[in-house]
């Protein structure tokens, strides 16, 4: 059973840096697409960034360009650079892949991880 593990959350002031990280875990399988959404009480999961497996990013509004978005196949995990958070940033976030093995293809999330953004 392939899972998706994300890592790097935690507390930070407004202004500052966090890098997630998400890994891909398992025998015989690849990840296509790969993405972050977020979620914050009260609201639906949004979208925060994809990365295709090429490499080629898209961002979706909250981003505001200070998150990237990044991959490295040979270790099938998957980064987010976020620099300026804001309190609004805080959510938890949660990672999501296109995944392939030997016998089938799926879609799936981790189990998210909480960022909190202190004013």
């Amino acid at each position: 059973q392939v899972r998706l593990v994300e890592s790097g959350g935690g507390l930070v002031q407004s202004g500052g840096s966090l890098r997630l990280s998400c890994a891909g875990s398992g025998r015989n399988f690849v990840i296509n697409t790969m993405g972050w959404y977020r979620q914050d009480p009260g609201n639906q999961r949004r979208l925060v960034a994809t990365i295709t497996r090429d490499g080629n990013p898209t961002y979706g509004d909250v981003v505001k360009g200070r998150f990237i978005i990044s991959r490295d196949n040979t270790k099938k995990t998957m980064y987010l650079q976020m620099n300026s958070l804001e309190p609004e940033d805080t959510a938890v976030y949660f990672c999501n892949g296109d995944i392939v093995t030997l016998t089938r293809k799926y879609n799936d999330w981790g189990q998210g991880i909480q960022v909190t953004v202190s004013s």
